[in-house]
């Protein structure tokens, strides 16, 4: 078989790149190794899909650490506002929750699922699924094709790799691009989990004696081996048997990876269990009340403050008395008492694995990719595009927007190219 554009992988960005290919003319197969296309984008944001996030470009790199200004030109093509309007344009109704999420009126993935499917059968793709790629075939500096795993070869002059990385495997992604980019001469940074988990062995936390606590509006910072803050965020977290989990601990959990894989540990995360008040002023406060009610037990007092089951955790670790009456507790046990409220610390050994995250961190090597077009400046007609790339954000939107955004250029750009071939 011949064609123009081959896409392999039939993730949210391998979706994209197909239509887009196949609407600038050119004939356009996508090859997907299961027997269905999106399934990582049908579980996305909690079976929901956050389809993009309502934030302005130059907003929303800030909320993609991992090589977002890489996206600049892309993002001003096909930012949120023209994904949104791309979706509703297909029929899907958007509605906006916190934080400028974008999910689909029917909060159902499969609204989206379906109806990009649709887009690309209508768009005139041949679809190829549950036949693996099993080698992208390169010759005199440019791409020639795939081998698929039954050996049949399909010649191409352009092949887009929307693979995705490492993370949530079940969906296919088992990082199979990686080996491909590499014979075509690319570098690939190093893998690393993001938005996953953070794991310690504190032993207040391995007696799972907060497993399943929920803090709400709470602020965590990751503090490396010298006690230097390295990031902070704010927003709702979990206590696991194994550490910290919710969306406040995942943002940080690349952080935390990253720091302990160049050495830069022993890694701390502090939690500030009341981010609305400053240290001194919780001090005062605190020996205000103990003034005013001087015979209620230490303990109860600070059951005021805060969640009670966290309240024997700050005690021990504080070294304070929570039996005592408030009125005998010294000036410097309450002082202790504010400064662990304020910075809780958790030793963090690291994360869950890689396979266990929602995102991989590290792919192949931005300066070798073309940041308009997502073509490979070291093989002619190859193209990369969504996380395949050495690309991470946090959740909320935005590694679905990169997703989509690269895999636009991506197909446009493959299809231009064969084209012009011709």
């Amino acid at each position: 078989m011949n064609t123009d554009v081959i896409i392999i992988g039939g993730g949210p960005s391998g979706l994209m790149a197909a239509i887009a290919s196949a609407r600038s003319g050119a004939r356009t197969v996508l090859i997907d190794k299961g027997d269905k296309l999106g399934r990582k984008l049908g579980i996305s944001g909690g079976g929901r899909c956050n389809v993009t996030n309502n934030k302005e470009s130059a907003e929303m790199i800030r909320f993609i650490p991992g090589n977002g200004r890489f996206l600049h030109s892309v993002l001003s093509r096909f930012g949120s506002r023209e994904i949104t309007d791309y979706f509703e344009g297909l029929g899907i109704a958007l509605k906006e929750e916190d934080h400028g999420r974008m999910f689909p009126a029917s909060d159902k993935a499969k609204t989206v699922v379906d109806t990009l499917v649709r887009e690309v059968v209508r768009s005139g793709v041949e679809i190829v699924v549950n036949r693996k790629v099993n080698k992208v075939l390169y010759g005199d500096g440019s791409v020639q094709g795939v081998r698929l795993s039954d050996g049949e070869t399909l010649s191409s002059r352009c092949v887009v790799i929307a693979t995705g990385g490492k993370s949530v495997p079940q969906t296919g992604s088992t990082g199979d691009g990686y080996a491909w980019a590499e014979e075509a001469g690319h570098t690939i940074t190093e893998l690393f989990p993001t938005e996953v988990p953070i794991t310690s062995d504190e032993p207040w936390i391995r007696s799972r004696e907060l497993q399943g606590l929920s803090l709400r509006d709470v602020k965590l910072t990751v503090l490396d081996g010298r006690g230097k803050p390295v990031v902070s965020h704010e927003g709702d977290m979990i206590f696991t048997h194994f550490g910290l989990s919710g969306p406040a601990a995942l943002r940080c959990s690349g952080f935390v990876s990253t720091a302990l894989r160049k050495g830069k540990g022993p890694v701390t995360v502090a939690i500030d269990l009341l981010p609305a008040i400053g240290e001194r002023q919780l001090e005062d406060k605190l020996g205000a009340a103990a003034r005013s009610d001087p015979r209620k037990a230490a303990k109860t007092l600070l059951r005021a403050l805060l969640t009670e089951r966290i309240v024997p955790v700050v005690l021990r670790l504080a070294e304070a008395d929570g039996e005592a009456d408030a009125g005998n507790v010294s000036k410097a046990a309450w002082q202790a008492i504010a400064s662990i409220c304020k910075a809780l610390p958790v030793a963090a050994n690291g994360t869950l694995s890689l396979e266990e995250a929602f995102i991989t961190g590290g792919g192949v090597h931005l300066k070798e990719i073309d940041p308009r077009t997502m073509g490979s400046k070291q093989m002619r007609g190859l193209f990369f595009c969504g996380e395949v790339l050495d690309i991470h954000g946090y959740t909320g939107g935005y590694n679905i927007t990169a997703a989509f955004a690269t895999g636009r250029a991506a197909g446009s750009a493959a299809a231009e190219a064969s084209l012009a071939e011709d």
